[in-house]
């Protein structure tokens, strides 16, 4: 798949087990790695955090195979949800401290531009998120409201 703003394709990926059935050395029942999830959630863990400690520390490779649900959706379901998607909540705050650079580094052009295109990225994102109810419609990202938060 290429990248969105430039000219490179990218090849480097890790593939999902073939097989959807629950793999054999998990001991964990779905209930208990459901309440794990949880735990995790309640610490301030993002789910792909708590994916990836699910993954090193009790070898569970993917939740879906075992509980049927995503982290997300057992999130959801539990009522410990965030109120903006992980990956939206990411791109905002890496255009936050892009800004406070910008702000110390006045002649740096080119993070200007990548500024810009992430900014381009947030917009498309977040009218997605609108689009299908995951954030309010009244929610809008503003550079100055940003740098407040």
């Amino acid at each position: 798949m290429g990248r969105l703003h430039s000219h490179r394709h990218g090849k480097s990926h890790s593939t999902r087990p073939i097989t959807p059935s629950t793999p054999t050395w998990v001991k964990q029942s779905p209930a208990e790695i459901e309440e794990l999830v949880v735990k995790y959630a309640k610490e301030g863990l993002p789910p792909s955090r708590i994916g990836i400690k699910l993954r090193d520390q009790y070898a569970i490779p993917i939740t879906r195979q075992i509980v049927k649900k995503s982290i997300t959706e057992i999130l959801e379901q539990k009522g410990v949800k965030t109120e903006m998607p992980e990956d939206l909540n990411n791109l905002v705050n890496k255009a936050l401290g892009l800004q406070k650079h910008l702000k110390e580094n006045k002649s740096d052009k080119r993070n200007v531009r990548s500024l810009e295109l992430l900014e381009a990225k947030v917009h498309r994102l977040s009218s997605y998120y609108k689009k299908i109810g995951k954030i309010p419609k009244t929610w809008k990202y503003k550079a100055v409201i940003a740098q407040l938060e």
